[in-house]
């Protein structure tokens, strides 16, 4: 392997790739487009539609097969909704990725990851995250975190020799290492190829749906059985007829739209944030940004810009041409300067001829403060917090003073020891306090003051002084409450977790206490969104139960959220808040629906199959009433905003209303059909008669529990349940539609029966939804408030 500084050549480069010793990582978005259209229409709610299809062709009754189209449905928006997710996070990811800097025939080039070649020469500094695996050519005081790989949150220093690994980054120092296992061999090449995956894993909301769909399935093997034989030992029946009853008993129970508009709901939050320059690294973040409660907010890069300006020197001493001088050869000998001795450089004229340099002391978040130390009489000097440094001294209250109207304030001072030395910086002469103008988000106040309306808790956590953070927040026309100094916290613990939960401003906050932050708030039942961009981020953003980063942070920073916001807006924020909302609370609406049909589907088989009467319904009256009152309405349901908050206890929150309704609408219906038809064998019209009235009695409650679950309702709401009555109202009055669907409505009574038991049946369904609603605690607004309104 090469080790000379200057790199590989072209010709070499091209021998690489030649041969295949490239950076290649797996595919960003996870599954290939074979594997989705494989994923989406080999499923087993396909298969089992299928089978019961296939049946309703052998009858040679193709009408009745119409819910065959729903295979066709589920596959297509399936697939056409996952590969607009894929393309979306694979045009972000390019975006959203590490992009390190290699040095090739002398010049440093800045290119993607996957360029990268076997042999390379790659340059690092603070907040760049290793991608490869390789060994140290040259550090300058080079310090990694590898918690990533580790757990262990220590720096670890690296001198030439040593070996680092990918999924490391820099805290601290520059240097250069040689890339020596690429692509798939690297030890952690899976953890940057992950972070723009599309991945449908665990989450609370997936696990719920898989649970009661396992429940759902223990249920289906003993009722269809007994549906099959009851059916089929009707006597003087066609097996035509035993089939098609017989599927029209099974096609209900499945719950055939639930996760594929789960899925929808999912890849649609993905596409719409994408659209906002918001790259989802996890798929269940969208779910985390439902359940988001306290948001902490790093101020620096998030509230405030992350570019600032030397707004003025204030010299301490008779001699400020030697404070500029000395300000000149600080930027002269730091190789990668943050965003403090970027304003500097740009205020101060270059230095002529760099003094020498003997040691160095990067700036960390931890020390907040870094020095170098020149040879000669260039003397010892110190560049950092001045709270930190001088504590409570005449010029440390005059930098107290200073801050506190929101500008941020830095010492240069004279060390009295090497900047290297084990208890540096030792005694300090105070040179000149530099104050620094912060230029504040456009868009920081309304996105705070939408938190605060929201109820979601905002917590500023800053590495920068308690004073002049507390400053910008006010100026940002919000009241956050007491400011304090991270410095005076006491240990982890109760008094701990009380403090953080009760104040709404931190100043002077070291990485690892920001850590232990997010860890008190999870631990009082929040859940945490962690925003940053700084390296001094990353072990909170990776413990948060949703990391948020900027787009133009650190790369480790990237590459550990769960959100990337591209273009570095924080007013993204809400509207990522807001797209989580909608996916879910729109979920768990529309699983309401679903699991009423599954209930009382398998309620009506077990008690019908139990009496030994024939099924009601044709599979063609089933479709019918599936599409308007639950497929259609569940569709537009998903797609609409919903604001509110999402709590824990989805699956026992669902089946309390699933459980009830469905019970409700199963025992309206077999009242009404035992009454309208009686037991034993009757006459062809007089079961087309019955069933007729059944089917009345069914659609008028089930569509009503669609107006329940619909609440609270805004004016759209309203019109797509007067649409579902409205469709069901035609089909029974016009002769085309009761022809195709084997309905007779000469018989009045039981016609008057069937819309009795069905106004009855929307009178308890109703009742339920007030008395579920009243026992649980949670509100009863049947229509939306108006600060709630949708847009």
């Amino acid at each position: 392997m090469p080790t000379e500084l200057s790199g590989l050549t072209s010709t070499q480069v091209a021998q690489r790739v030649a041969a295949g010793q490239v950076n290649t990582l797996p595919a960003r978005s996870g599954r290939s487009t074979w594997d989705i259209v494989r994923a989406n229409v080999f499923t087993r709610v396909n298969g089992i539609l299928f089978v019961l299809f296939c049946l309703v062709v052998l009858t040679g009754n193709l009408l009745q097969g119409a819910f065959g189209l729903l295979i066709i449905a589920n596959s297509v928006v399936g697939i056409v909704q996952e590969l607009r997710a894929k393309r979306t996070l694979d045009n972000l990811a390019v975006v959203g990725e590490a992009h390190p800097v290699v040095v090739r025939d002398g010049v440093r080039t800045r290119i993607t990851r996957d360029e990268v070649v076997l042999g390379d020469l790659i340059a690092v500094a603070p907040g760049e995250q290793i991608v490869v695996d390789g060994s140290v050519v040259a550090a300058d005081y080079l310090e990694l975190d590898e918690s990533l790989l580790t757990g262990e949150a220590d720096p670890v220093p690296k001198r030439a020799g040593d070996a680092v690994l990918s999924g490391a980054h820099v805290i601290a120092g520059s240097g250069l290492y040689v890339a020596e296992k690429v692509g798939a061999d690297a030890y952690a090449a899976q953890l940057t190829a992950q972070a723009a995956k599309f991945t449908l894993v665990s989450s609370e909301l997936r696990q719920g749906i898989n649970r009661i769909l396992r429940w759902v399935s223990y249920l289906l093997v003993p009722v269809g059985a007994l549906a099959i034989f009851v059916q089929f030992d009707q006597p003087d029946t066609t097996w035509q007829e035993s089939v098609l009853r017989m599927v029209a008993v099974l096609v209900p129970m499945v719950p055939e739209g639930l996760v594929l508009l789960t899925s929808m709901a999912f890849a649609l939050g993905v596409v719409r944030l994408g659209r906002r320059q918001c790259l989802v690294n996890e798929l269940p973040a969208i779910e985390g940004l439902a359940r988001v409660s306290v948001v902490c907010a790093d101020k620096t890069g998030t509230l405030t810009q992350n570019a600032m300006t030397l707004g003025e020197v204030v010299d301490l001493t008779d001699d400020p041409g030697h404070t500029r001088r000395v300000l000149a050869q600080l930027v002269a000998a730091d190789p990668a300067p943050n965003a403090s001795m970027q304003a500097v450089a740009a205020a101060v004229e270059p230095a002529d001829v760099p003094w020498p340099v003997v040691a160095r002391a990067p700036f960390t978040s931890a020390r907040k403060w870094s020095g170098v130390s020149f040879a000669a009489d260039g003397g010892h000097w110190v560049l950092g917090a001045p709270d930190v440094l001088l504590g409570h001294t005449e010029v440390g209250r005059r930098a107290e003073e200073i801050g506190a109207g929101g500008r941020r304030v830095l010492l240069l001072a004279r060390a009295g020891q090497p900047v290297d030395a084990p208890d540096a910086p030792g005694p300090l002469e105070p040179t000149a306090l530099l104050v620094l103008d912060q230029l504040m988000r456009p868009d920081a106040a309304e996105t705070l003051a939408y938190f605060d309306e929201q109820g979601v808790a905002l917590k500023v956590i800053s590495g920068d002084n308690a004073a002049s953070v507390g400053a910008v927040t006010r100026s940002l026309g919000v009241d956050l409450g007491e400011v304090i100094d991270a410095r005076t916290l006491p240990s982890p613990g109760d008094k701990f977790d009380d403090t953080v939960e009760a104040v709404g401003v931190f100043g002077r906050v070291t990485p690892e206490q920001k850590r232990q932050m997010v860890g008190a708030l999870q631990h009082r039942g929040h859940a945490v969104a962690m925003t940053g961009d700084g390296v001094n981020d990353v072990l909170a953003l990776k413990d948060a139960d949703l990391g948020v980063a900027m787009g133009s942070g650190a790369p480790a920073t990237r590459a550990v959220a769960q959100i990337v916001l591209l273009d570095d807006r924080f007013a993204t924020l809400p509207h990522v808040v807001a797209e989580g909302r909608r996916v879910i609370g729109n979920v768990e609406r529309v699983a309401k629906l679903f699991l009423t049909k599954t209930v009382y589907a398998i309620a009506l088989a077990l008690v019908i199959g139990l009496m030994g009467l024939p099924n009601p319904f044709l599979p063609l009256q089933m479709t019918v009433v599936g599409w308007f009152t639950i497929g259609i309405p569940a569709f537009l349901l998903s797609l609409a905003p919903n604001r509110e908050r999402a709590k824990p206890g989805f699956v026992w929150r669902t089946l309390a209303v699933a459980i009830p309704c469905g019970l409700i609408v199963a025992g309206v219906t077999i009242a009404t059909y035992v009454t309208t038809r009686g037991f034993g064998e009757v006459a062809d019209l007089h079961q087309e008669q019955a069933s007729t009235a059944t089917l009345i009695a069914l659609i008028l409650t089930a569509t009503w529990v669609l107006a329940v679950v619909a609440r609270p309702y805004y004016w759209w709401r309203v019109g797509l349940v007067a649409f579902a009555y409205g469709f069901y109202f035609l089909v029974f009055a016009l002769p085309w539609p009761r022809h195709a669907l084997g309905l007779d409505v000469t018989h009045t009574t039981e016609i008057v029966f069937g819309v009795v038991a069905g106004v009855i049946g929307m009178g308890l369904v109703e009742a339920t939804w007030w008395v579920t609603r009243i026992v649980r605690g949670e509100r009863t607004d049947v229509w939306a408030q108006p600060k709630a309104a949708a847009p």
